[in-house]
This record gives C-alpha cells, sequence and structure tokens, in this order.
C-alpha cells in the first residue's frame, strides 16, 4: 500500500493538518490557531503538533510517512526550504528554515513547500471545482487575498512571485496595504484591514457588535465566522465594511481576467468560504461593470474542496516531488 503523505495549510489565522491516502481520502486532520506570539518557533511548533495529531487520528507514526507538504504565505523557497517575508506571521520577516526543522522533529524523508494559494488553487484544479477548465484564476479571500494560476492547464509561478493578486493597485493613492504601498485590494478586503476599519468606525461612534461577538468567543481577532455572524443579524458596520471589500474585489478579479483571460474564477480561503454562495454572487456582480469582454465573462465558482483544499494540495506536492 502506499505510504500516506501529510499536508499543512498555514494561514495568519489557523494551522491546519491533513493526513490523506493515494486516492487523496483523507483519514486524519486537526487544526490549531496559529500563534501571534513566540515567533517562527511557535509557528513551526504548531504545524509539527498539528502533524503529529492528524498522524495519531490515521493509526500512523510521523516518521512513517511518505513526506509532507506544505502550503505557507510569503516567499517560499522549495529549493532552500524557506519561508521569508510572511506579513500575517509572527517571526518570518527573515529566511526561516521550515522544512529542515519539520525533518528534524517529525522524522520525515521529504518537505516539500509552495505559496499556499498556489497549492490551493492546484488541488480545486485537479480534485475540485476547476476540473472542467483549463485555464482558471483562484482567488482566496482570507486575511490576505491571494491569488493562485493555472494557464492551459500548468500552475503558472512565473519567476515565483505570480498570483499576488492582493497586491493589484485598486485606488490609486488609496489606504495603505500593510505591505507599505498604497491602494492595494487587500488595504481593503484583507480580514486584517477589514478588522482596522471596522474599530476605526466604532472609534468614531458608529455601533456595531462585530467586537462585543468576538470577545463573547473569546477571540483576539474578527474570524470569518463573527463577520457571517454579524451580516446575518444586520450588522450596519459589518455591511459597509464587507461592501467595501467586495469593490475592490471585484475591480481587482476583472482586471486579471481582463489581462489573462482565463475560463473560471474559483473563490475561496476563510472569508470566502464562510460567506459561501452570497460571496460568489457579490463577486460576479461587482466584476462585471469591470469585465472588458463582458459577451463572455468568465464562471465565478466556490471552491469545492472547502477550507481543506489548501491542506489537499500541500499533500499532491508531495505526490509529484
Amino acid at each position: 500500500m502506499a505510504k500516506l503523505r501529510a499536508g499543512i495549510d498555514l494561514g495568519g489565522t489557523k494551522v491546519q493538518a491533513i493526513i490523506a491516502d493515494a486516492r487523496h481520502k483523507i483519514v486524519g486532520e486537526a487544526r490549531y490557531a496559529t500563534p501571534t506570539t513566540g515567533g517562527a518557533d511557535a509557528v513551526v511548533g504548531a504545524l509539527v503538533a498539528a502533524v503529529k495529531e492528524a498522524a495519531e487520528l490515521a493509526g500512523v507514526e510521523t516518521a512513517e510517512l511518505a513526506g509532507v507538504g506544505l502550503g505557507a504565505p510569503g516567499d517560499v523557497d522549495d529549493k532552500k526550504g524557506t519561508i521569508d517575508n510572511a506579513g500575517n506571521l509572527a517571526g518570518f520577516d527573515h529566511p526561516v528554515p521550515v522544512a529542515a526543522m519539520l525533518k528534524e522533529e517529525l522524522g520525515v524523508p521529504v518537505v516539500r513547500m509552495g505559496n499556499d494559494v498556489s497549492v490551493a488553487t492546484a488541488a480545486e484544479f485537479e480534485l475540485g471545482a476547476g476540473r472542467p477548465f483549463r485555464s482558471l484564476l483562484g482567488v482566496f479571500w482570507g486575511t490576505g487575498v491571494g491569488g493562485g494560476l493555472i494557464l492551459d492547464g500548468q500552475e503558472w509561478s512565473g519567476r515565483g512571485g505570480a498570483g499576488e493578486i492582493g497586491h493589484m493597485v485598486v485606488k490609486e493613492g488609496g489606504a495603505r496595504c500593510q505591505c507599505g504601498r498604497l491602494g492595494c485590494m487587500e488595504a481593503y478586503a484583507g480580514r486584517r484591514a477589514m478588522e482596522a476599519e471596522a474599530k476605526r468606525r466604532e472609534d468614531e461612534g458608529e455601533k456595531t457588535i462585530l467586537f462585543k461577538l468576538m470577545r463573547s468567543r473569546g477571540r483576539d481577532r474578527l474570524t470569518a465566522g463573527i463577520w457571517n455572524r454579524a451580516l446575518a443579524d444586520g450588522d450596519k458596520v459589518a455591511r459597509k465594511v464587507v461592501d467595501r471589500a467586495y469593490v475592490a474585489l471585484g475591480a481587482g478579479v476583472a482586471s486579471a481576467v481582463n489581462l489573462l483571460d482565463v475560463e473560471a474564477v474559483v473563490l475561496g480561503g476563510g472569508v470566502g468560504t464562510k460567506l459561501g454562495d452570497s460571496a460568489r454572487a457579490r463577486l460576479e456582480q461587482e466584476m462585471a461593470p469591470h469585465l472588458f469582454n463582458d459577451d463572455r465573462p468568465p464562471q465565478v465558482l466556490l471552491v469545492e474542496l472547502g477550507d481543506l483544499g489548501g491542506a489537499l494540495g500541500a499533500a499532491l506536492l508531495v505526490k509529484r516531488g
């Protein structure tokens, strides 16, 4: 029997680990909050703990795995085994030798790494919503906004930095992004930017239940679930901030489609998945005025693999390697 593989989806909010078999069936999984203190060691510690727990549930020792795949934000160098410049992760403002650390802690022979959104897009192309198409744009709306590309049936990474759709400029001289530049899509639609905008509105006297929900749930940030609940309860601040995000998403995604003319756009990520079909429909609506070829717009679809797509895509890296 082919060995099992581990896949890890590392994001600014959560660490999701799975154990998958040769048919991509998930036989064990674990989820941890991404540490916000303790630096890179704490983050890697959460990766290790998640894989160990998932492996235990699958009835396998980590040393028996064929390998571990990791999808992560920032500058991911698979050859060097490092992650650098990941603004949403504490302690990753310099190259961190994550692959070597995972090999040592888990006893696995292989660790493969890729950009988190690229591997999730590849998973949707191979196993999920992207199967009918030869070209697609993955848009993953969460802590930030990431993009992944499949062109003519092949993953496209450019010189290593393709797909940074969150840093397309949607408003010249606009809001400051965490990257330091002005007017990026992520400065309006990233979950962290949305939280900052909601706090600004609350500080200026607008009433909102967002932060009350956050405290009642014992959270230290506004998660996708909190945004969803506030919208369902008719919170006006939540609606204004999310509407602002949709406008930015529509302009940025449509601009990418105008350049690439892909057959489909697949929407995922923590926020996109939680808001579901309402987010898909609203993105399609906001894209429409900006599309050059408006007589043949791309299909806009939700991810089929849900919140586990990133981890499944990471596990696929081991299969390819």
